[in-house]
């Protein structure tokens, strides 16, 4: 295994790793600032952050190779953007940034929709501020991450992912609005395990389909307002213009509501309602939001006829993974009727 001192010749002054994360329900409710049920993986990257000379140095242990990132330049279109961003915009709000080595590991995979990108984001302002001592909160790293990933690198995503890697716990749950920004910790209980389950299929997210759904949106809160389209009941989308529109606002109306109910279901233990809810959340993605592909269908399809209590496409769609709730004694079980069901399938997380 690859250490900094192996690369930099020197001991590493700051380790910080964050996780990946798995959404159990809530799927592009962040966008509106609506509500999400979030998890953190036990996968996920360490950044290390060393003294230099001069500059900053990265190394990537999945890339095998050294790069020079200049802060002045901008974006590059290369995955080294994830780390210059956020050190950018930590520039901006007043942190000091000294010349540094870094090191990226990670034992998470990227464009699977399990949140690679909001933890390269996270773990590496987290070794910028360990390193220079700065006191920073969890929620504020979020922020910044989430700031570096929209003006930095482009995309324009909401909360969700960044503060799942960043303040949320190992084994819980992170009950969070995306408005406020509150949020609480829910203990999954014993008895029930999270498979994280990846259908074979690359996702092929393409920026038109992403911002096509978010003009939809934007459109919908633009003829329904004044009142923000996260306090908007379900049947508001029955007076929207454009049926195609209404359609993408029904999903987002309606996971809201689910994702309510499912967060209540959690705290509860009612676990046959939370598996419920999840069906119906991909159902709603399938049909109104339309992001799920033939292979994600499939394999929520053999999820559940293995005994998945709920079971759904989790992330942006389009490919990459489900998320499937089931009986923690059951899981190797369950696996084996799923891997022989849908061959392609891999396991991120079970």
């Amino acid at each position: 295994m690859t250490s900094h001192e192996d690369v930099f010749g020197q001991q590493a002054h700051a380790t910080c790793f964050a996780p990946g994360r798995v959404n159990l329900i809530g799927e592009y409710t962040d966008l509106i600032g609506g509500n999400v049920l979030p998890m953190p993986l036990s996968k996920g990257i360490t950044v290390t952050a060393g003294p230099a000379s001069s500059g900053i140095h990265v190394f990537s242990t999945a890339e095998e190779s050294k790069i020079e990132i200049n802060l002045s330049e901008g974006r590059k279109g290369h995955w080294a953007d994830y780390l210059a961003g956020p050190l950018v915009m930590a520039q901006k709000a007043g942190a000091k940034i000294p010349p540094m080595n870094l090191m990226v590991d990670s034992d998470l995979p990227a464009g699977a929709g399990v949140s690679s990108s909001a933890a390269l984001e996270v773990a590496t302002l987290k070794a910028l501020f360990q390193f220079t001592s700065a006191k920073v909160t969890d929620a504020d790293v979020a922020l910044l991450a989430q700031k570096a990933e929209n003006e930095f690198c482009g995309v324009k995503c909401g909360i969700m992912d960044q503060m799942a890697v960043s303040v949320g716990e190992r084994g819980q749950a992170l009950a969070l609005n995306c408005e406020t920004l509150a949020w609480d910790q829910i203990k999954l209980p014993s008895a029930w395990s999270v498979a994280v389950i990846h259908c074979g299929e690359a996702r092929q997210l393409t920026d038109g389909a992403y911002n096509e759904r978010r003009s939809a949106l934007d459109s919908a809160a633009a003829e329904l307002g004044p009142e923000p389209l996260r306090n908007q009941p379900v049947s508001a989308s029955d007076r929207l213009s454009d049926p195609l529109v209404a359609r993408r606002v029904r999903h987002v109306l309606s996971e809201q509501t689910r994702t309510l109910a499912a967060t209540d279901a959690l705290r509860s233990g009612d676990m046959d309602r939370f598996g419920a809810l999840m069906n119906e959340s991909h159902e709603s993605l399938r049909s109104d939001f339309e992001v799920s592909t033939g292979g994600l269908d499939r394999l929520v399809g053999a999820a559940r006829n293995a005994g998945a209590r709920g079971a759904r496409l989790t992330g942006a769609g389009f490919g990459g993974c489900i998320v499937a709730l089931i009986s923690a004694a059951e899981r190797d079980d369950w696996w084996h009727a799923v891997s022989s069901a849908c061959p392609a399938a891999w396991a991120v997380e079970l």
